[in-house]
C-alpha cells in the first residue's frame, strides 16, 4: 500500500483483500447498510426511487459521515464522495468486487482526492492503514456468518501511558495476553462473558481478532492506538444471528460498566443493529 500521485493532482491510496464467495455473494456485504455494519462500522444507505443516493457511516460519537453516491454498478462497484478532513478537498471512495479463480473475490477500496500540495498526504495514508483490520473481520464474516443479521457494540476509552502500555492493560484485563492464533480462550472472572478462538493477534500494531462463541456467535476486535498523543483502548464486538440485537442490548450495559471500572477516564459506547 503506497500513496499514488498523478500529474492531474489526484492522490489516492488503494487497499484490497481476497475473500470467499462470488461477486453476487460478496456484494451485499460491501454495498448495503446491514452488510457493511456486519464487519466495518454502522452504515445506512439512503435511497431515492429505489436507487442509493447517499451512504452514512458512524465512526463514533461526533464522527458521523455522509457521502453522496456517485456511481452504482452492482455487483461490481460503487463510488461515493464526501467532505474531507477539516478543510481538505472532498474525498472520493470507490468500492469494487472482482471475481477470481477458485471461488474467491478481490474486494478493493480506493480513497482519492485532488490537491496541488502534499498537505493531506499523511491523512490519506493513515486512512489506508486502518483497513487491514476491518478486512480481516470481513473475511471471517463471509467465511462463517455470511448473510446473518448483525448488531454491534463498541467501547473506547483513553488511558495513560504509551500504546504498548495500553495494549498490556487491555490484554491483561481480558485474559488474552500471550494468546496465539488458533488458541481457545475465555475471559477471566469479573469480565462479562466472552469466549472463543483467536483468529489474529498482532503486537505492532496492537490488535487482535477473536471468533466468539459466548455470549453468542460473533467477532471480537481488540485494539490499542494513539490519537493526538492520547493512548486509547478499544473493543468492538460484532454479534451475528437472529439473537444478535438482543445479545447486544443485554451485554452493552455490562461492558460499559466494566470499561468504566477498569479504565475510569470517560469512555464511550456505541451500539447498532
Amino acid at each position: 500500500m503506497s500513496l499514488k500521485k498523478e500529474p492531474s493532482g489526484r492522490r489516492s491510496i488503494q487497499v484490497e483483500v481476497e475473500v470467499p464467495g462470488t461477486p453476487e455473494e460478496v456484494w451485499p456485504a460491501v454495498a448495503t447498510g446491514p452488510g457493511i455494519s456486519s464487519w466495518f462500522v454502522p452504515a445506512e444507505f439512503e435511497e431515492r426511487d429505489g436507487k442509493p443516493v447517499a451512504v452514512k457511516m458512524n465512526f463514533g460519537p461526533g464522527m458521523e459521515s455522509s457521502s453522496a453516491v456517485t456511481a452504482w454498478d452492482p455487483p461490481r462497484m460503487f463510488a461515493a464522495q464526501g467532505e474531507g478532513w477539516g478543510g481538505s478537498p472532498p474525498i472520493a471512495t470507490e468500492w469494487s468486487v472482482e471475481a477470481r479463480a477458485g471461488g474467491v473475490c478481490l474486494v478493493r477500496v480506493v480513497h482519492s482526492l485532488f490537491a496541488s500540495t502534499d498537505d493531506w498526504d499523511n491523512q490519506l495514508e493513515s486512512t489506508g492503514l486502518g483497513w487491514p483490520g476491518f478486512f480481516r473481520t470481513l473475511r471471517i464474516y463471509l467465511t462463517h456468518f455470511r448473510g446473518q443479521r448483525s448488531a454491534i457494540m463498541q467501547f473506547v476509552a483513553p488511558v495513560a501511558g504509551t500504546e504498548a502500555e495500553a495494549w498490556e492493560m487491555l490484554t491483561a484485563a481480558l485474559g488474552v495476553k500471550g494468546l496465539s492464533v488458533g488458541q481457545r480462550w475465555a475471559a477471566p472472572a469479573g469480565v462479562p462473558a466472552l469466549s472463543g478462538v483467536a483468529e489474529y493477534v498482532s503486537h505492532g500494531p496492537y490488535d487482535a481478532l477473536l471468533r466468539l462463541e459466548q455470549p453468542g456467535p460473533g467477532v471480537g476486535a481488540l485494539g490499542a492506538f494513539n490519537v493526538g498523543g492520547q493512548s486509547m483502548v478499544a473493543l468492538t464486538v460484532y454479534h451475528y444471528g437472529d439473537q444478535a440485537a438482543g445479545t447486544v442490548a443485554r451485554e452493552t450495559p455490562l461492558w460499559q460498566a466494566w470499561f468504566q471500572e477498569r479504565f475510569p477516564m470517560p469512555s464511550e459506547a456505541i451500539q447498532s443493529e
